[in-house]
């Protein structure tokens, strides 16, 4: 757990400081997350063992709380820090970029891991910050809809083989939205009585609370055009970080499809469902979501124990790596094409056996 917490927090730590200190802290905190987790992977790729079955975490929620209220704190502050003037232009676009970086490598996977927490509090915390990056659909659509339908033309976000992100991508967004939507509808309609909000209510008031929020951050410096400033930043890191969400979903299940069986359903999630990129320091980062398809078995399962199983689809390029390759569509075709044909050899050997 301490590995854990000092990879996924650190970041948070050196761009607070950079907001006040500008330079050299902001430099680390990007650098940390854009470069010394590759390199770190590269040269150390496999030393994190599996955890033993049954053991138990109790800091595993800790550090998801902790990192939750980073970026419940992180979001406002780099907006106030834009918005004002004592830190450069270059050292503010350093923010921009770092901080959005955080939210997708390390927020979301936090986010992720906190909605599928038993806890009430702690899925309300991951649904507070999925609606602050403006993607609370997310809490819905992951849990009700990927999980159930995953490597199926049924779910928005499993891509299809030969498929670019930049296709992907819309299709991904409007389709989890729409899909939530209707799973929560579906859910509402069976509990007779229903009451509360629905979900989708809840997550947009809180997105525009945020915007509010940041419009009245910038309104704070003074200028008329600080309160455009704050939303338009506050945009750009909802943005940044909903780029990460999707880069993630469609590598981790890129040309991975599940056999229709005779009576018409689809197959049973497994491990091999789902791929893999198990390096060392960027699965620390992340909380462990780059073991993937044990998460997709177990969806209960806390992160520090997820195991990886024997007959998983691994890639060789760290979870940061692969996602840099799937925004260039020929190069990334190019560079998965062996992979899927030896995996899908594999499985149709074993079908015929």
């Amino acid at each position: 757990m301490p590995v854990f917490a000092a990879a996924a927090l650190s970041p948070a730590a050196l761009l607070c400081l950079g907001v006040w200190a500008g330079g050299g802290w902001l430099w680390a905190g990007v650098l940390y997350m854009a470069v010394l987790v590759i390199v770190l992977d590269q040269l150390i790729p496999y030393v994190a063992g599996s955890a033993p079955e049954g053991a138990e975490f109790p800091a595993a929620d800790a550090v998801l709380v902790a990192v939750g209220l980073a970026v419940v704190a992180l979001m406002p502050l780099t907006v106030w820090a834009i918005t004002f003037e004592h830190l450069r232009t270059g050292e503010k676009l350093l923010l921009l970029f770092g901080t959005g970086a955080f939210l997708g490598q390390v927020g979301h996977p936090a986010a992720h891991e906190l909605i599928h927490r038993p806890g009430r509090l702690l899925y309300r915390l991951g649904v507070l910050v999925y609606a602050m990056m403006l993607l609370g659909h997310h809490a819905s659509a992951h849990r009700l809809v990927h999980h159930r339908a995953v490597a199926t033309p049924e779910d928005p976000n499993s891509a299809r083989a030969e498929e670019s992100f930049w296709h992907f991508a819309p299709r991904a967004w409007i389709g989890g939205f729409r899909a939530g939507k209707a799973a929560e509808d579906a859910r509402r309609t069976r509990r007779t009585g229903a009451k509360g909000l629905h979900p989708y209510t809840v997550y947009l008031g809180i997105s525009l609370a945020s915007l509010c929020a940041a419009a009245l951050i910038g309104a704070s410096s003074g200028t008329l055009a600080g309160a455009g400033l704050g939303v338009l930043v506050w945009l750009a890191l909802s943005a940044h970080a909903q780029l990460q969400q999707l880069l993630g979903d469609y590598v981790q299940h890129y040309g991975l499809t599940r056999a229709r069986l005779p009576d018409g359903r689809y197959a049973p999630v497994t491990a091999r469902h789902s791929w893999n990129m198990p390096h060392w320091f960027s699965s620390a980062l992340m909380l462990n979501a780059p073991r993937h398809s044990n998460h997709h078995a177990h969806p209960s399962r806390p992160y520090p124990a997820l195991l990886l199983e024997d007959d998983s689809p691994i890639l060789p390029w760290p979870l940061p790596v692969a996602c840099g390759m799937a925004m260039v569509p020929r190069l990334w075709r190019r560079r998965m094409r062996p992979h899927l044909k030896r995996w899908h050899s594999l499985n149709a050997q074993e079908a015929a056996q």
